[in-house]
């Protein structure tokens, strides 16, 4: 077996799963710092997104969703697995997540948890990958009774901001 590989095509296929999960991060970091620029950074300008509560362009998801996580005392979204499928300047995935939101019903502190799967479109313009289509399909949810018990226990501890004074944009370092 004796194959030959086409090193520039495998790095074109690289470059784009790379690009693509990048995007895809900043839409989720952009979620949970409650950052409208970097969250519409992962979209073209014509992207039309349906996560079942609403649907439309990019600007009107991103401030869709940043009201809406607004309102929540703080989130946290993860990535699972990401299947893509790269076809030149266009390519199609299914991005698994969890995310994490903390809530406040009646008075009471609550922790909804939400699993599901992005359905995407992705196409390069201009050498970027960004999102071109997104469906945003719920898997599975739950809500429980908030359980704080280490970071409520621990007054040192790191805890995450919403917004520019989060850790990860501030970095003020203690020595």
């Amino acid at each position: 077996m004796n194959q030959k590989i086409d090193l520039e095509l495998e790095m074109r296929d690289l470059c784009a799963r790379r690009d693509i999960h990048d995007a895809v991060c900043r839409y989720m970091r952009g979620l949970d710092r409650l950052d409208r620029v970097l969250n519409l950074s992962a979209f073209h300008d014509d992207a039309f997104v349906d996560c079942g509560m609403m649907k439309g362009s990019a600007v009107e998801f991103v401030d869709f969703a940043q009201g809406f996580l607004k309102e929540m005392l703080a989130s946290q979204h993860f990535i699972g697995q990401v299947d893509l499928e790269i076809k030149g300047e266009k390519a199609s995935g299914e991005v698994y997540f969890h995310a994490w939101h903390r809530i406040k019903e009646d008075g009471v502190e609550k922790d909804l948890m939400v699993g599901g799967r992005y359905i995407d479109e992705y196409a390069c313009r201009k050498g970027e990958w960004r999102i071109l289509k997104r469906a945003m399909i719920v898997d599975w949810s739950r809500t429980d009774l908030e359980a704080d018990g280490f970071t409520k226990g621990n007054d040192a501890a790191l805890t995450g901001q919403r917004g520019k004074s989060d850790f990860s944009y501030v970095r003020h370092w203690e020595k």
